[in-house]
């Protein structure tokens, strides 16, 4: 498997050949078209002045002048036709076709450097070869040469060009290993994190990444370290689920056994009889409310879950759930009085009144003797609100911030029937409407409850 690192090392390698393929191929192509003519004037104009002075000046010894020239940076070759002599640097190639000889010596010029053939990488600036030259005519003693001359190349490059030299090979090198170096630590955090996604496969969640950084490597180990504890907070939360439903079903299925094992007594008396059954009965319809509102609350977990939304009358849905638990207003010996106006709402009827259902039958629950309950319901323009107040035994701040969690109860003395899910499914179902839900309570002066519902 090719690493991160790896791929990175190969594409700057790739891509640092790549730009002196192209930088070579720019220098190439701009010699050509534009140094090259001006480089094969300009040595055009030097050797016309180096013929005027012989010309003009007329020198005792005309080989010691064109040894001088030659040592000051200069290849030459005169020839006068029969016998030519070379001064200065050595060529490399020596041919020179004769033709070329004849018509600088009828007084015609030749462009060797203009006309040398195009190669790449501007290696007719550097090629040294006799026909890379220019040649001009000039007369000494009467006598017609043609002189042939470049610079020597060798001879140009001075100590600054040695510097820069050196200087462009140390950059590169530094530069590569710079750029080595910056991938290794900018891999680094994320060979943390692969490793780090590893531990979380084996359900790790206690791994945490210590990558102190401001760029998007830090946003994601951030990130990552948010999910981490996220993820660590859903596994705590579903072990403490499994022993909550754990122990919500073990118990009543203990008490059912047990109460089962004292039946089979033939000696019981009617009495006892009659209150064994009555416990095991009530024991059954916990187990059925448990079970009903674990699936209800699988399905509200479902993210894929549609809204059957339909329009229906909000406030005969509340009257209607009033009537059903009037028995148990009574037996409680709570007075329950509303104002309720008529409400059309758009929302899924079948889910909101569990709503209802656990809010009432909690006000009843956490009520006290001769206590009051009133429900109020109420229009705005972009939403219903609905209230429910109770005179009850009220909460703690500490109560009210856990009361939502799953399986909390507030009181376990006073809901032994209860499951600790009524008002989690109340606050799933107003969230899944896009609602809320706000509680106000006080110790022993009750509670209230607010459900807001926004309309579409």
């Amino acid at each position: 498997m090719k690493t991160l690192y790896s791929k990175f090392v190969v594409t700057t390698m790739l891509v640092m050949i790549g730009s002196l393929c192209i930088g070579f191929l720019a220098t190439n192509t701009y010699y050509h078209q534009v140094v090259k003519e001006k480089n094969d004037a300009k040595n055009v104009k030097i050797a016309q002045d180096i013929a005027k002075y012989i010309e003009s000046s007329k020198p005792d010894d005309l080989d010691n002048y064109l040894t001088t020239l030659g040592e000051i940076g200069y290849q030459i070759y005169a020839t006068n036709g029969n016998e030519g002599h070379f001064f200065g640097g050595k060529y490399r190639d020596k041919t020179l076709p004769s033709n070329t000889v004849k018509h600088v010596l009828n007084g015609g010029i030749y462009h060797g450097m203009r006309d040398f053939p195009k190669e790449t990488f501007v290696t007719g600036f550097f090629a040294n070869e006799l026909i890379n030259t220019i040649g001009v005519p000039f007369t000494y003693e009467n006598k017609q040469y043609a002189l042939f001359i470049r610079p020597d190349i060798r001879l140009l490059f001075s100590e600054v060009h040695t510097i820069l030299g050196g200087l462009m090979l140390t950059m590169t090198v530094l530069s590569l290993l710079g750029m080595l170096l910056f991938a290794k630590a900018l891999i680094r955090p994320i060979t943390q994190l692969t490793e780090a996604t590893h531990q979380l496969a084996y359900e790790k969640f206690d791994t945490l990444l210590e990558i102190d950084r401001a760029d998007e490597i830090g946003q994601l180990a951030v990130s990552f370290n948010v999910m981490t504890e996220k993820l660590q907070e859903n596994d705590r939360i579903r072990k403490e689920f499994i022993s909550n439903v754990s122990h919500d079903f073990q118990s009543p299925l203990l008490n059912i056994q047990g109460y089962v094992d004292l039946l089979k007594n033939p000696l019981l008396t009617d009495k006892e009889r009659q209150e064994y059954t009555t416990i095991i009965e009530l024991e059954t319809k916990r187990m059925s409310t448990l079970t009903k509102q674990l699936l209800l609350l699988t399905s509200l977990d479902q993210s894929t879950r549609l809204l059957k939304r339909e329009s229906y009358r909000l406030d005969e849905q509340l009257k209607e759930t009033v009537r059903k638990y009037r028995w148990q207003l009574e037996e409680a010996n709570v007075q329950l009085s509303y104002q309720i106006e008529p409400v059309t709402y758009d929302g899924d009827a079948g889910l909101l009144q569990n709503v209802w259902d656990n809010l009432l039958t909690n006000a009843i629950k956490y009520n006290v003797e001769g206590g009051e309950i009133h429900i109020h319901l109420q229009e705005f323009p972009t939403s219903v609100e609905v209230l429910i107040e109770d005179s009850g035994i009220g909460m703690t701040a500490e109560q009210q911030q856990k009361v939502f969690d799953r399986f909390y109860r507030v009181d376990t003395s006073r809901t032994k029937q209860g499951t600790g899910l009524g008002l989690a499914i109340v606050k799933q179902i107003s969230e899944l409407h896009g609602g809320t839900v706000q509680m106000e309570s006080v110790m022993n002066s009750g509670t209230k409850v607010r459900v807001y519902l926004p309309k579409l």
